[in-house]
């Protein structure tokens, strides 16, 4: 499911400059990314009230960093840990180039076209490394820690 070129624009656009779900959410796990080739900046933060999640950022960045994260996390809001894994999986192999775009990823599929652009694919995927990181990294500060959920499946960087 590809967009037109026309409408990915509009949507990573609007979500650059109008983010959804920003801010951070106190007492709650998180984790920072830092984009040292460009120097986008993202922070993440999970809860879940009821065993759903609810996904909050806070960064600054690139136009694809920044409307990646606000996509995420309206994306992810309500779901399981286990539906945001599945997700989270497919939104990667799509960036990386390994799978076509989904309807499952909704407007996230506006972000398709970085799978041709290498050095853009980190910006992509910044702020859901941060998300996996809050998921399941383990630390002391994520919620696998919190919760006896399983972890997401591990899966293969780029």
């Amino acid at each position: 499911m590809l967009l037109p070129d026309t409408l990915a624009r509009e949507i990573i656009t609007s979500h650059h400059k109008q983010p959804r779900h920003v801010g951070p959410q106190p007492g709650q796990p998180h984790a920072e990314r830092v984009n040292v080739s460009c120097g986008d900046q993202v922070q993440v933060w999970a809860s879940q009230p009821g065993g759903l999640l609810s996904v909050t950022f806070v960064g600054r960045g690139c136009a694809i960093s920044q409307a990646s994260a606000s996509l995420m996390t309206g994306l992810l809001g309500g779901k399981t840990r286990a539906e945001a894994a599945a997700l989270a999986a497919e939104f990667r192999s799509m960036v990386l180039g390994e799978a076509a775009p989904s309807a499952a990823l909704g407007d996230l599929v506006a972000l398709a076209g970085v799978s041709k652009l290498l050095a853009r694919r980190k910006c992509a995927l910044l702020a859901w490394d941060a998300l996996e990181e809050v998921l399941g990294g383990g630390g002391s500060d994520s919620l696998r820690s919190l919760t006896p959920s399983q972890p997401p499946p591990s899966r293969g960087r780029s």
